[in-house]
């Protein structure tokens, strides 16, 4: 598999010599690496996460804690804001992994919304150390969602008879 550097510590993934099981191969090896950079001396939790655009561009992230403890930020929230801010919006997958050797890691309801606002049908690699994961999509993990759309539905506009 290909792989070239681009942007901030973003690697492209060259998907025509790779069949897709390869990308996600790779998908969940750069979500291990990202988890490496954790910053997690409360929690002792590390968590990686690892992102693909549409155009086959990889974007990790790693969680970062912070004495406050609600001032933190989670890998896949991390992920998704490097990639926003070099212009991208559209996702084909993410790859979240972290030390749980039992059961697959999953994201926290903030990241699940958060993942949300990109479109409910992409794919969500939760993944164990070993490499084993298990696929679902965005709206598989928060069915019947709210998103950007759900602003411009019709909505009562007149509010002088409320108390």
């Amino acid at each position: 598999m290909d792989e070239l550097k681009t942007g901030l510590g973003a690697v492209h993934i060259d998907d025509k010599s790779s069949n897709y099981q390869d990308i996600v191969k790779e998908l969940i090896l750069q979500s291990q690496k990202a988890k490496e950079g954790a910053y997690c001396p409360y929690s002792k939790f590390r968590v990686g996460a690892a992102l693909l655009t549409l155009d086959n561009t990889v974007f990790t992230g790693c969680n970062v804690e912070n004495a406050c403890y609600n001032l933190g930020v989670c890998a896949e929230r991390n992920a998704i804001a490097k990639a926003v801010s070099e212009g991208y919006r559209g996702f084909k997958a993410i790859a979240i992994s972290s030390d749980m050797t039992e059961q697959f890691i999953s994201p926290c309801g903030g990241c699940r919304q958060f993942m949300r606002e990109f479109g409910p049908n992409w794919d969500v690699y939760l993944t164990k150390p070993d490499g084993s994961y298990s696929k679902m999509t965005v709206e598989e993990l928060l069915p019947v969602s709210f998103g950007p759309k759900d602003l411009s539905l019709k909505k009562v506009t007149d509010s002088s008879n409320r108390q």
